[in-house]
């Protein structure tokens, strides 16, 4: 249970950049709360005889990052080394007119999303690996552009975190919309975790908020806090590669990379700091601890943890009726583990963990299509359908 803590307010003078900075790394701006998360139980099942079965929908695609549907037929796929494709009736064709990808380590083409108004705009948003004329090293960046046939046009950057590295992980990234014309990206911490995470003056280990058009909100949690990236939505992450919008609640579902264990579920809220990594749940890879801290004032707790990790990627609900007792399931796909893992979640817990396509290769994404079935990318095999046995 929650145990609440007294809110304070840190006063805000003539100080040196320095101090402010630091004052800003330890801000919670509202209500503390301590409470616990629910770590990975039960134990994962593997059916005997699954009720589903697949089909490869398109082949071909190394590591097939993002995907958006136009209609069942007719998707982008977003392939990490650069290119994106275009899928119709299950012919994949790339699309000219993107920029460069830097294409470093995790780092590369990463998602795609339609614009919410797609239909009447042919507008689309992706997530790219960046460096800018003159750089050295790189840094997610947003773009927005629109798709005609099998080009791009009015290709624009909307965003591009700062500053840039030549280190090639923790890029994030994932892109969803809420109701409200909002868009929501995510940026890892891009291997400088001591840093990135918990300073809002820098990018990197955050969730972002902007409208369509890439300004930024007027309601945004930061936009009054002095040298604050005001784009930030929520912070203290490590690197985020899975978004979802719950489809009754509206709410924001996260999955990201911890170390060696503490791979979290997070619910994200505005101006909430998710710990990173001053709590964690895992430990260095060498097995040495990062902190003794699994909890601390003002910092969230995961609404679920792995351990030992699995590699979250892509992230999806269900929300149709298609599969017999799967509606309102959460799915993630397991890199580490090559399997997409089906969570039954019962009184805000998870009741039920259930491996779906045991084996099936490094899962680097799924997606509800239009049409309510899932799909899943897989690294060398390309876009897979899910669908129930009969």
């Amino acid at each position: 249970m929650a145990k609440a803590i007294p809110s304070f307010f840190i006063i805000w003078g003539k100080i040196s950049i320095v101090k402010k900075s630091i004052l800003i790394l330890s801000a919670f701006l509202g209500s503390f709360t301590l409470s616990c998360a629910q770590e990975n139980t039960p134990k994962i099942e593997t059916p005997e005889n699954p009720n589903y079965d697949y089909v490869t929908v398109v082949d071909g695609i190394d590591i097939p990052w993002g995907m958006a549907f136009i209609s069942p037929e007719d998707f982008l796929v977003t392939e990490k080394s650069g290119t994106l494709y275009r899928v119709r009736n299950g012919q994949k064709t790339a699309v000219s007119g993107l920029p460069e990808a830097y294409v470093r380590g995790q780092g590369g083409l990463l998602d795609v999303a339609l614009h919410p108004d797609f239909a009447n705009n042919n507008k689309i948003y992706f997530t790219i690996s960046m460096t800018l004329e003159g750089d050295e090293g790189g840094n997610t960046a947003l773009y927005i552009a629109t798709l005609q046939e099998l080009s791009l046009s009015d290709v624009a950057l909307l965003y591009k975190a700062e500053p840039n590295t030549k280190k090639g992980q923790h890029w994030g990234s994932r892109i969803v919309f809420d109701d409200n014309n909002h868009l929501y990206f995510s940026v890892g911490d891009r291997g400088n975790r001591d840093v990135n995470p918990q300073d809002l003056t820098r990018d990197g280990g955050k969730i972002y908020r902007l409208n369509l058009d890439g300004s930024i909100p007027d309601d945004n949690p930061f936009v009054a806090l002095d040298g604050a990236k005001t784009a930030v939505y929520s912070y203290g992450h490590r690197n985020p590669q899975g978004i979802a919008i719950h489809p009754q609640t509206g709410a924001i579902w996260e999955t990201e990379h911890g170390p060696k264990g503490g791979d979290e579920i997070n619910i994200v809220r505005a101006g909430k700091n998710y710990g990173w990594p001053k709590i964690t749940y895992g430990i260095n890879y060498s097995g040495t601890t990062i902190t003794d801290d699994k909890a601390l004032p003002g910092m969230e707790q995961p609404f679920y943890y792995w351990i030992p990790s699995i590699g979250p990627s892509g992230t999806a609900f269900s929300s149709s009726d298609i599969y017999d007792g799967w509606k309102g399931n959460l799915f993630v796909g397991s890199l580490a583990f090559e399997y997409l893992e089906r969570l039954v979640i019962e009184n805000d817990q998870v009741v039920k963990r259930e491996k779906i396509l045991p084996g099936i290769g490094r899962l680097r994404n799924v997606k509800e299509g239009p049409d309510g079935y899932l799909y899943v990318g897989v690294e060398g095999k390309g876009i897979l359908k899910i669908i129930p046995k009969k």
